[in-house]
Formats: structure tokens, C-alpha cells, sequence
């Protein structure tokens, strides 16, 4: 099974090797059909503790890392644009 790749904004970077992801989805509601956004934030490995709040970056699942963290960045968006 391939590994999921999604992309957000970073709103937290306090923890040390830790950023937390912030990723909207466009999705359409069920019942009246109409285009919502769906926003869900992920706790992401940093290892060079490299991007700050406000970035855009790329995030791939990986093997669980701590308790709450499964995901890894990849690149910064703005870089591979």
C-alpha cells in the first residue's frame, strides 16, 4: 500500500523535533452537496527542527515515531514550487 503524501500549513513548532501540521481538505457534504472545508492537524517529525510557523510543506506517512507521531516532512512547498 503506497504511502499518503498531503500538504498544509505549519501552526506550531515549540516542540523539539515536533511541528504540527495543519491540512484543509475540499470535500462535499453528503446531504447538501455543497463544498466544505475540512481542516485536520497532524504532529510531524522534524528532525533538523528546520520550518517555522507559517511554512507550507509536504508530510508522508511513516512507521509510528511516539505515541502521536506518524507522519514525516518531506520538503517545504515554497522551495519545490
Amino acid at each position: 500500500m503506497p504511502k499518503r503524501i498531503l500538504s498544509g500549513v505549519v501552526v506550531s513548532s515549540n516542540s523539539n523535533k515536533t511541528i504540527t501540521v495543519d491540512v484543509t481538505r475540499r470535500i462535499k457534504h453528503k446531504l447538501y452537496k455543497k463544498i466544505i472545508r475540512q481542516t485536520k492537524k497532524y504532529h510531524v517529525h522534524d528532525e533538523k527542527n528546520e520550518f517555522n510557523v507559517g511554512d507550507n510543506v509536504s508530510i508522508i506517512e511513516s512507521k509510528p515515531i511516539s505515541k502521536m507521531k506518524k507522519w514525516k516532512v518531506i520538503y517545504n512547498n515554497e522551495d519545490h514550487s
